[in-house]
């Protein structure tokens, strides 16, 4: 089969591979551009544990081909942050123990990610909702809530210190 070119933008720098039209995504992400934190649990878009954001929107990377995502700007969870400067999300999860054996979390922060840019301030049963595309076969899920709930609480501070260094004081 001849192979076509993909170029994307994958977290913040762009990466160029040949490979078969039928190669999916999650593939494309794990295996030629070695990516490992978006993993494949089932590859029938059941368990979310290949969830990544294209061009600002979370999706499930066993579900789309790598072709289909050409010019795309990608995020994974490599993407978020990095150890010393990590992202809310990533940071909660450590603080408030969202994760068990760790294989659906980077799905998981990927999809929380997606949630809190729609909704900042999320109830429980909005997270229970927002997340219901990723299966988490460890946990009664009651962490992960309370780590996206923290990663809201984090997000909205940061973002109120933003806005009160930008303010002009009084003289």
């Amino acid at each position: 089969m001849e192979k076509v070119n993909v170029t994307v933008k994958i977290n913040g720098k762009e990466r160029s591979v040949h490979v078969e039209p039928r190669t999916l995504l999650a593939h494309f992400i794990r295996d030629e551009l070695n990516l490992k934190g978006t993993h494949i649990g089932c590859d029938t878009s059941q368990c979310g544990a290949c969830t990544v954001m294209v061009d600002g929107q979370v999706v499930k990377s066993c579900t789309l081909l790598a072709v289909q995502a050409d010019g795309s700007e990608i995020t994974t969870v490599e993407g978020l942050g990095q150890v010393g400067n990590l992202h809310p999300i990533q940071q909660s999860f450590w603080e408030k123990h969202g994760l068990q054996c760790g294989y659906c979390t980077p799905g998981v922060m990927m999809a929380a990610v997606g949630l809190l840019q729609q909704n900042p301030n999320p109830s429980d049963e909005d997270i229970r909702e927002g997340l219901e595309g990723v299966i988490c076969r460890c946990t009664g899920y009651q962490f992960i809530v309370d780590a996206v709930k923290h990663a809201a609480q984090l997000m909205s501070e940061a973002e109120t210190k933003v806005q009160l260094v930008g303010e002009e004081r009084p003289s």
